[in-house]
């Protein structure tokens, strides 16, 4: 078993299956050692767990319910990594992660009430995951982004540069 699918097992996780694209893009591109992938949503089975905008307010997606969706966003974009890995390799997208040098850069988006300025702890639980999932080569640079919507009504969207051999 290769090193990152035995620390998904570990963690009690399971890559997803990549998310087909709603528009005129794929969700991952490799130039020379560098992954880009596209913006990932947090779809669980295909569908988001929930939708709004995340805040403090009465009707308002929670930081700590949307830390856990960009946990899962950050899943889902690794996932588009090594399905992009494994198809040039042939081995399995969970064994494809073992080439990854380092997550160089996470940006993420929450879709945020107004008067919310806490997008910081809602990414941590993207950053947290990428380390404990990849140990120091999930340590990263990072940009958490308010903004007003998301597509589909997501609370937040993670994309990810990827360092690959």
């Amino acid at each position: 078993m290769s090193r990152v699918a035995a620390r998904l097992a570990d963690l009690e996780l399971e890559l997803p299956a990549v998310a087909a694209a709603v528009g005129a893009y794929v969700p991952a591109v490799r130039t020379g050692t560098w992954v880009h992938t596209s913006g990932q949503l947090p779809f669980v089975d295909g569908t988001l767990p929930v939708i709004g905008v995340v805040g403090t307010g009465e009707g308002q997606v929670d930081p700590q319910l949307a830390a856990g969706l960009a946990a899962t966003a950050a899943l889902n974009a690794l996932a588009a990594v090594g399905a992009l890995l494994a198809a040039e390799d042939g081995t399995t997208p969970a064994a494809a992660l073992d080439r990854i040098v380092r997550v160089v850069k996470v940006v993420g988006f929450v879709a945020s009430d107004p008067a919310f300025t806490g997008q910081p702890a809602v990414l941590n639980g993207a950053s947290h995951l990428l380390h404990e999932l990849l140990g120091d080569a999930g340590v990263h640079a990072r940009s958490a982004v308010g903004v007003a919507a998301l597509p589909l009504g997501s609370p937040v969207e993670v994309e990810l540069l990827v360092e690959v051999v």
